[in-house]
């Protein structure tokens, strides 16, 4: 069966497809896959611009280092997971494209340093928050700031035509429309304030963030210095300076911690019109061809709205997840400590003083479970 809206098993690819196709240059495997191959071209080329002793002959064109990325196409992203059938590993794949082009470009001597001292996470804790930077300018910002601009359009228009207020479900006092519109305007101008205001940050640093291979290859280098010019000048990110493998996911839980925010205003905002439309006060506009219910032509369901609370609401245990996911409960300290006193004991050694069992949020590590009471 071929993929396509219909064949699609997330509606977010099938009947919803044509709200979110803006996504695909961002969030797809495909523009995963090409950020990753942006990534190590930039890096080669700032490799190249030090220069490394062994680039100072370099002879190619960066114009051409740069359009393998930028003229990147699905036959490319294709050849890329043929690799990966061979390699078991997305990101060594992406390194031996790469080769493949430094030697039909006639550049074979300068290939080996494709990839240069890194490990996966450097390309992929760099190719995806440039990726979640990128969709936030260009899609999720500007959105959302046509959103506020309508409400803003509608709160004026509206601002004297009165309104019964109703608190706890009951009639209050009076209060006009546009004010009640005009509410979610400052939620959501609030709201984007602190959503722009989360740094989109990468981890560049090497196999344990140290840059270990940098410095002994090159010691005289000043690696850090480089790393942080390559994120936060040719990628505009901001580099994380102090890290293990991985990045740090603070930043990138914030921003969907952020994010969830946003899609619980306009969740309450589709409630609140819904509401509105079963109390009369809003009259939904009959489209012709459309019908509201299969059995009783009279009605107008408000779809929409429901439509939104609903995948606002899934979006955000999506979110959820990630969130407290990125941003676990445990740390692996103790697990690290407990593996380095078995292999002390192994050559005959004592074991290092237990350290204490690191919990947080009053839970613990499966694997070392709290005492019992008395």
């Amino acid at each position: 069966m071929n993929l396509n809206p219909l064949t699609a098993i997330s509606p977010v690819d099938g009947r919803y497809r044509s709200k979110t196709v803006e996504l695909d240059d961002f969030f797809s495997e495909f523009a995963l896959i090409r950020y990753r191959v942006m990534v190590e071209v930039e890096y080669y080329i700032a490799l190249c611009e030090l220069p490394l002793p062994q680039l100072e002959k370099f002879n190619g064109d960066y114009d051409d280092l740069r359009a393998i990325y930028e003229e990147f196409q699905t036959e490319d992203a294709l050849e890329i997971k043929e690799i990966e059938k061979e390699t078991n590993h997305d990101v060594k794949a992406v390194e031996y494209f790469l080769k493949r082009r430094f030697d039909e470009f006639g550049l074979t001597e300068f290939k080996e340093f494709l990839h240069f001292g890194l490990t996966s996470q450097d390309i992929n804790n760099t190719a995806v928050p440039l990726s979640m930077m990128e969709a936030h300018k260009l899609v999720v910002k500007p959105a959302l700031e046509d959103l506020i601009d309508k409400l803003k359009g509608m709160a004026e228009e509206w601002r004297d035509i009165p309104m019964l207020a109703k608190t706890h479900g009951q009639p209050a006092s009076p209060t006009h429309l546009g004010k009640e519109i005009y509410v979610f305007v400052e939620r959501l101008n609030d709201q984007l304030k602190m959503l722009n205001s989360v740094p989109f940050t990468a981890k560049f640093g090497g196999a344990t963030g140290n840059m270990n291979a940098h410095k002994v290859a090159y010691p005289d280098i000043d690696w850090p210095a480089f790393a942080k010019k390559f994120v936060e000048k040719s990628l505009k990110l901001k580099r994380q300076q102090t890290t293990t493998q991985i990045e740090h996911y603070d930043y990138m839980a914030a921003y969907f911690d952020a994010l969830r925010r946003v899609n619980t205003i306009l969740i309450d905002l589709s409630r609140d019109i819904w509401l509105y439309v079963s109390m009369e006060y809003f009259k939904q506009k009959i489209k012709a061809g459309e019908v509201g219910s299969s059995a009783m032509p009279h009605k107008v369901n408000p779809i929409d709205f429901e439509n939104a609370e609903g995948n606002l609401g899934m979006a955000n245990a999506i979110l959820t997840f990630l969130s407290t996911k990125l941003c676990p409960y445990f740390d692996c300290t103790q697990v690290a400590h407990e593996r380095l006193g078995q292999a002390l004991a192994q050559r005959g050694q004592d074991p290092p003083r237990p350290a204490a069992k690191l919990r947080r949020g009053g839970r613990s590590h499966p694997d070392h479970p709290p005492p019992r009471a008395g």
